[in-house]
């Protein structure tokens, strides 16, 4: 994933129709060796970017990978869905957007993920996990310890907008 050249700016506010408001972003330029045959980038490159943009807005939100292990728990992808929309290819200047969007509070959470062209803001792929909590020792699932939802629940997009409004 190489970032978008310095100098260079792509206007996400006013003409990217993100699915939900305020989402985390990165910018992603796809290089060379993320070109497959058809000349575009490998739909692969796409699931490996989504791993890393959720990795930065978890980091970024309080959450790494240190603190999964120190607490033994860690949000598990139980299901993946990637619905590839647009081609992207070589140089093409994308806005990867992500948000958590849903959780019941104790087990689950929802990460839905846009990435847009920036030329013309077209979305390229929309892609959505369900994430289970589990216990790293066992594999088993088990409830969001404290910090998890002290970290993860203020950030679903709904829990956003409501405190927006109020």
């Amino acid at each position: 994933m190489a970032n978008t050249p310095s100098g260079t700016s792509i206007d996400t506010e006013d003409k990217t129709p993100w699915d939900y408001p305020d989402p985390f972003t990165v910018s992603i330029t796809p290089s060379a060796s993320e070109i497959d045959g058809l000349n575009h980038t490998n739909n692969a490159v796409y699931v490996q970017w989504c791993e890393a943009v959720a990795w930065s807005h978890s980091k970024t939100i309080g959450l790494d990978i240190s603190d999964y292990h120190r607490l033994d728990r860690g949000m598990a992808i139980r299901r993946g869905e990637y619905d590839y929309l647009l081609p992207s290819s070589l140089g093409d200047m994308l806005i990867l957007g992500t948000w958590l969007t849903a959780s019941d509070g104790k087990l689950t959470l929802e990460r839905r993920f846009q990435l847009v062209r920036g030329f013309d803001h077209a979305t390229v792929l929309r892609g959505r996990w369900d994430l289970v909590c589990i216990e790293l020792s066992s594999g088993s699932a088990r409830r969001m310890p404290l910090e998890f939802r002290q970290v993860y629940l203020p950030e679903v997009a709904s829990n956003r907008q409501a405190a927006t409004i109020r």
